[in-house]
C-alpha cells in the first residue's frame, strides 16, 4: 500500500511536470507564430497563415521532446570550473548534433504533412532549407535549455546550503543554550551543598555545646527550606516575591544561631514583587553578611535588604553594619557566593547584569546586583511550607 501511493504520487508529480514542459513550449510556438504572422503581411505571403502555425509548432515539440535528452546531457557531462575547455566542446558538439537531429525530424514531418508546398517539394530539399534558416536558433535552443538547466541546479544548491547553514546556525544555538542551561545548573548545583554545608557545620556546632533543642529547630527549619528549593530546582528565575520568601526561609535558620544578635530589615515596593530574580539569588549574598559582618563582631549586628526599581533595572541592595571588607583588599568579595552570583548573572543577563562590592558609609559592607527589570513569567502556584519563626527578622 505504501510503495503504491508513493508510485502515485510521483506519476502526478510527472505528469504535472510534462504538462508545464508542454504549456511552456506551446506559449514559445505561438509567440514565434505571432512575429511570423507580421512578416507574412509585410511581405503580402499568400501562404496560408495555418502553415506557419503547424511549423512552428512542429518545431517547439520537437524542442520539447528532446529537452530530457538534452537535460540528461547536462548532468551527465556538466561545465565546471576545472573542466570547462572540455566540457564545453562536448556540449558544443551535443549543440550541433542536437540542431541536425531536430531540423531532420523536423523537414520530415512538414514535408508529410504538406506545407510550404512550393518550397519544400522534398524532404532534402525541405531539410536544406530549414538549415539555412533554421540551424543557428536550434543550436541557441540547446544552450538556452542547458543554461536553465545550470542556473536551477545553482538556485537549489543555493537553497540547499542556506537551508544546512540556517541548519547549523540552528544546532549551534541550541548547543549554545544546553551548553548556558548546564552552566547555569552547574554554578547553582555549587550554591546549594555550599549553604547546606555551612548550615550542617552549625547545627554540629549546636551538638556538640549539647544545644539539641536548637539544633532539632534548625534542622527542621532547614527542612523547610530545601522543600521549596527543590520545588524549582530546574527554575533559573523565579519572582521576587518568591525568592524573599526563601530568603526569610533561609533567615529563620539563622535566627536559631545568633537568637537576639540579628536584625534583618527588608524593604521591597509591593509593584516590584513579580519581576523575575535569580533562583537563591540572594541566600549567598546575605550569607557573606551574615558571615563576614556579624558573625565577625561579638555585639548585635543589623542587614539591610532594599530592593527598588530603577529606571529599567532592578537594584537589590545588601548592606550590613560589620567591620566590612579591608581598604585596599576586597579579596574576600571573590569567595564562592558572591563569584558565583556573579557569574550567573553575567550568564543570565550579560553586561546588563552586575553585582559590585563596597564598603558603606560610615562602615560595613554594601553589596548591590542590578539586573534588567522584566516581569517573571505566571507560574504554578506553590504553598511555601510555614516558617517556625522568625523572631527578630523584620520585613
Amino acid at each position: 500500500m505504501v510503495t503504491s501511493g508513493r508510485v502515485g504520487i510521483s506519476s502526478k508529480d510527472r505528469l504535472r511536470k510534462y504538462a508545464l514542459l508542454f504549456a511552456v513550449w506551446t506559449i514559445l510556438g505561438l509567440f514565434f507564430f505571432s512575429q511570423a504572422l507580421t512578416q507574412r503581411a509585410f511581405s503580402q505571403d499568400p501562404t496560408p497563415w495555418w502553415h506557419y502555425l503547424v511549423s512552428w509548432l512542429v518545431g517547439v515539440y520537437i524542442s520539447a521532446f528532446l529537452t530530457p535528452l538534452i537535460l540528461r546531457l547536462g548532468r551527465r557531462y556538466p561545465i565546471q570550473r576545472d573542466n570547462w575547455p572540455r566540457r564545453a566542446a562536448l556540449q558544443l558538439l551535443f549543440s550541433l548534433c542536437f540542431a541536425l537531429v531536430q531540423l531532420g525530424i523536423e523537414a520530415e514531418i512538414l514535408f508529410h504533412v504538406g506545407m510550404f508546398p512550393t518550397i519544400m517539394k522534398t524532404v532534402a530539399i525541405t531539410f536544406i532549407f530549414l538549415l539555412i534558416i533554421g540551424f543557428h536558433q536550434a543550436i541557441c535552443t540547446y544552450w538556452v535549455i542547458l543554461g536553465f538547466q545550470y542556473g536551477y541546479d545553482y538556485y537549489q544548491r543555493y537553497r540547499e546550503g542556506e537551508r544546512q547553514a540556517f541548519r547549523l546556525e540552528l544546532r549551534a544555538s541550541e548547543l549554545k543554550t544546553q551548553l548556558m542551561r548546564a552552566h547555569l545548573s552547574t554554578l547553582k548545583m555549587q550554591l546549594q551543598p555550599h549553604f547546606l554545608f555551612n548550615t550542617l557545620n552549625a547545627i554540629m556546632v549546636l551538638v556538640r555545646q549539647q544545644k539539641a533543642r536548637q539544633a532539632e529547630e534548625m534542622l527542621g527549619r532547614l527542612s523547610d527550606l530545601l522543600r521549596c528549593v527543590l520545588e524549582d530546582v530546574e527554575t533559573q528565575e523565579v519572582p521576587l516575591r518568591r525568592e524573599l520568601e526563601y530568603l526569610q526561609l533561609y533567615l529563620s535558620i539563622e535566627q536559631v544561631r545568633f537568637q537576639d544578635r540579628m536584625r534583618v530589615d527588608i524593604s521591597a515596593d509591593p509593584a516590584i514583587l513579580d519581576a523575575a530574580f535569580p533562583h537563591m539569588g540572594l541566600q549567598p549574598i546575605v550569607e557573606n553578611a551574615i558571615r563576614h559582618g556579624i558573625g565577625r563582631s561579638s555585639a548585635a549586628g543589623r542587614i539591610q535588604i532594599k530592593a527598588s526599581k530603577v529606571n529599567d533595572t532592578l537594584q537589590v541592595i545588601v548592606r550590613d553594619d560589620g567591620p566590612g571588607f579591608p581598604p585596599d583588599d576586597l579579596s574576600l568579595s571573590r569567595g564562592i557566593g558572591l563569584a558565583n552570583t556573579r557569574a550567573r548573572l553575567q550568564q543570565l543577563y550579560g553586561d546588563s547584569g552586575q553585582l559590585s562590592v563596597e564598603n558603606g558609609e560610615p562602615g560595613g559592607a554594601v553589596v548591590t546586583v542590578v539586573l534588567p527589570y522584566c516581569v517573571s513569567l505566571p507560574s504554578p502556584e506553590t504553598e511555601m511550607t510555614e516558617v517556625h519563626g522568625l523572631n527578630g527578622v523584620a520585613g
